[in-house]
């Protein structure tokens, strides 16, 4: 059998001309398909069960979200970066504002930075918890499914009753944060803390040694940390293969460099490890929450930002730390009222392209449990 690894791309337009002496096989999985975590089209080269290539087919979700914020005001706009990745609608209006803020050289208030690293920790438990019981379902796993919503509505809980929502959650301002933290924020995050850290252990009684988890997770989908670089893949996926990366250490932003934890790394670059950053990762945040709860100062939410916004001529680039990757903003401003050019580089869509080089020489079944591990979401991907 040809050896996956020194295929060239695929290629989907010359005929197969072996076919009635071949077993090789073009089939598409998706755009329909439950297990692609969206409006997502694979058309996989198959040899029998193995897979010798693979191409993805996007766009069936694309709202046009750049070329909105042309025609929207750079406050107007700012609604409209919670429904990329609705998963983890906090991380983008996070950035989004930071980008806006660096372009208009202006600080949030410290309160406002401690807020915004609480709510965004938070939501990255959400994402995690999200992904972690639809990868579950995928693979054939129900019970962890019903664990994590379980858990993970007591975030949304939190975020409702700061600022009304539950999924695309609106709650930054460019300079600040939109409201205030309610009578008993604190003590509610604190009651979260001490309920969800017994919830992870869990999630891995379930999942971290149970023999058919392993059997399909350990060496499946294993990219390295050079092909991970190589790609631009980023967050959960590139430290699994051992890389440690993570802009929260790297770049401090919106007050990270006042807080103590560490990055999670993984050495084989599988979709086990992957499994096992992402948990750790949940753990990192509770750490970060409870630091950052325990030293919110006092003081104004909002810095002193003009009415109406028009940034000075330029052009700027900002990135975070996202549930999923590096999330970054590149804001070109024409000194109106309205954005000159926005893009979005969003770690859903750069991650995708590593899907081919993960899933060669793997089963049709393993292809499931790639496209689960690399956590996408087609909101992102297409914008």
């Amino acid at each position: 059998m040809t050896d996956p690894n020194t295929l060239s791309p695929l290629d989907l337009d010359t005929p197969d001309k072996t076919f009635l002496d071949s077993n090789e096989l073009v089939i598409n999985m998706g755009p329909q398909h439950p297990a692609t975590h969206g409006v997502l089209r694979v058309i996989l080269r198959l040899d029998g069960e193995k897979v010798l290539g693979l191409e993805c087919v996007i766009g069936y979700l694309h709202r046009g979200v750049e070329k909105i914020a042309e025609h929207r005001t750079y406050t107007m706009f700012n609604p409209y970066v919670d429904r990329m990745d609705y998963v983890a609608a906090v991380s983008n209006g996070l950035g989004y504002c930071e980008a806006v803020e660096k372009l208009l050289s202006v600080e949030a208030p410290p309160r406002a930075q401690y807020i915004r690293v609480i709510l965004t920790e938070l939501n990255r438990i959400a994402s995690h918890q999200l992904w972690l019981g639809t990868h579950a379902l995928d693979i054939g796993a129900i019970t962890p499914l019903f664990y994590t919503f379980r858990d993970r509505e007591e975030i949304l809980k939190i975020f409702e009753k700061y600022c009304g929502a539950r999924l695309t959650t609106h709650a930054f301002r460019i300079g600040g944060l939109q409201y205030e933290a309610y009578d008993g924020f604190e003590k509610e995050v604190k009651n979260f803390l001490t309920f969800f850290a017994p919830k992870i252990d869990e999630y891995e009684e379930l999942l971290t040694t149970n023999r058919i988890w392993l059997e399909r997770t350990k060496g499946v989908g294993k990219i390295s940390g050079k092909d991970c670089i190589a790609l631009g893949v980023t967050g959960p996926v590139l430290r699994a293969s051992g890389v440690q990366w993570d802009i929260r250490k790297a770049q401090p932003y919106a007050n990270y460099k006042n807080f103590d934890f560490k990055i999670p790394t993984g050495e084989h670059g599988d979709t086990y490890d992957r499994y096992l950053v992402r948990m750790a990762e949940m753990r990192q945040s509770c750490r970060i929450i409870e630091q950052a709860v325990a030293g919110i100062p006092e003081g104004p939410i909002m810095a002193k930002v003009p009415k109406v916004m028009k940034p000075p001529v330029g052009e700027v680039y900002h990135s975070i730390e996202a549930p999923k990757g590096e999330l970054g903003y590149f804001i070109v401003s024409d000194g109106s009222t309205q954005p000159y050019r926005i893009r979005v580089r969003p770690p859903s869509f750069v991650n995708l392209q590593a899907l081919d080089v993960m899933c060669r020489g793997q089963l049709v079944s393993d292809v499931i449990a790639v496209i689960g591990t690399l956590d996408i979401v087609l909101g992102e991907v297409d914008r």
